[in-house]
């Protein structure tokens, strides 16, 4: 997603004035090499590493691809689930090939229908979509796909993406809502007062029937916590923690960090980022583990990662290919292909590339999991 949009006070002040006047082959194996543009000495970034793709997808680009989910069956077979929100379905892709085996849904606001659909999780035998223009969520049962429910329309404004985790008798659901205050005369979004951010996160607990019921929502408005461009969120239980992608490009590239129950914790990020955040994904190593973020830009795309625990970078990859990249997710059990995780991304909005995880642990150096 990109967000373009200007303050409820300069828009204001600007009407014054106005008034007053095909599948593609693999890809070799990964040999990690230092990017010879990346200078820490000069620009003060850290170093990136190049890590190759292990497969592409093919390329589809009527589709708009924007997020990405993984669900392993009972056989062994690994699929990625992502939302094509210009043609209202989803693609689904072979996880270790990166075939495309099949497209679910068509335009619509019935059940099995998408209207933009965005945001995209699974869990358990479940998935879970975010449909903008519908502004629900919609829930699929696995492998079958068959529509299982949907709620949140009476809630939701302009919902993108969302992230969940089980509780007992259900799950909790968090869904980031980029409501706007209007359009200036230019067309750009006109971002509403700080005081009016207070919503900018809606929690739902889901039902194992997919009943859902509205437990609150949440939003800083400070300046320094305010969920400006909210659309990639990821959470972590064991330590309380929700990090929320900053995708205001006129504001800073950082994350947000709230706990569980909606309260602002604090920011980082913005020392490494050079481009907009996006996508966000969570290794677990015991107590330790690894963010993994997106810093998009349309011709490549940087992945960062930071320390689970203490927030600080860790290290940061490129792939040889993969760039503009929107939603990712990691597949931290193995699959065929990938025995030790596969690393998901979009590309350039027209399809994914897989990574091995084994190739990126060792261009960064990462200590192996024993979990």
């Amino acid at each position: 997603m990109h967000q373009h949009f200007v303050p409820a006070a300069l828009a204001l002040a600007a009407a014054l004035s106005l008034s007053a006047c095909g599948d593609a082959p693999p890809a070799p194996g990964a040999t990690p090499v230092e990017t010879p543009a990346a200078d820490p000495a000069a620009s003060g970034r850290p170093a990136v590493v190049t890590v190759a793709e292990a497969f592409q997808s093919a390329m589809t680009p009527d589709d708009n691809i924007d997020s990405l989910a993984a669900w392993r069956n009972g056989d062994g077979d690994t699929w990625v689930f992502a939302t094509a929100k210009s043609t209202h379905q989803l693609v689904v892709y072979d996880g270790d090939s990166g075939k495309t085996l099949r497209t679910v849904g068509s335009e619509g606001a019935g059940a099995g229908q998408f209207q933009r659909p965005n945001g995209v999780f699974v869990v358990d035998d479940l998935l879970f979509v975010v449909e903008r223009d519908n502004r629900r969520v919609q829930a699929f049962s696995l492998p079958g796909l068959e529509p299982a429910g949907h709620f949140g329309s009476e809630h939701l404004v302009l919902p993108y993406g969302l992230w969940m985790h089980p509780v007992e008798g259900g799950y909790d659901l968090y869904v980031t809502d980029a409501y706007m205050a209007g359009e200036d005369a230019d067309g750009e979004d006109i971002l509403p007062p700080f005081d009016e951010l207070d919503e900018r996160v809606k929690r739902f607990r889901v039902a194992q029937d997919i009943s859902a019921s509205l437990l609150g929502a949440f939003g800083d408005i400070g300046e320094e916590g305010a969920l400006r461009g909210v659309e990639s969120i990821w959470g972590d239980p064991d330590n309380d923690r929700l990090l929320i992608a900053e995708e205001d490009e006129t504001h800073a590239n950082e994350f947000k960090v709230y706990d569980l129950a909606g309260r602002y914790q604090r920011v980082f990020g913005s020392d490494v980022l050079d481009e907009e955040p996006e996508g966000i994904s969570l290794y677990t190593c015991g107590s330790d583990g690894w963010w993994i973020t997106t810093a998009q830009a349309s011709d490549t795309v940087t992945f960062h990662l930071f320390d689970r625990r203490s927030l600080e970078h860790v290290g940061a990859f490129r792939g040889d290919t993969v760039a503009n990249t929107d939603g990712i997710w990691l597949q931290q059990a193995g699959t065929r292909s990938f025995p030790q995780g596969a690393f998901y991304a979009v590309h350039d909005d027209q399809g994914l590339v897989g990574f091995d995880w084994r190739d990126i642990a060792s261009a960064l150096d990462l200590p192996a999991c024993a979990d």
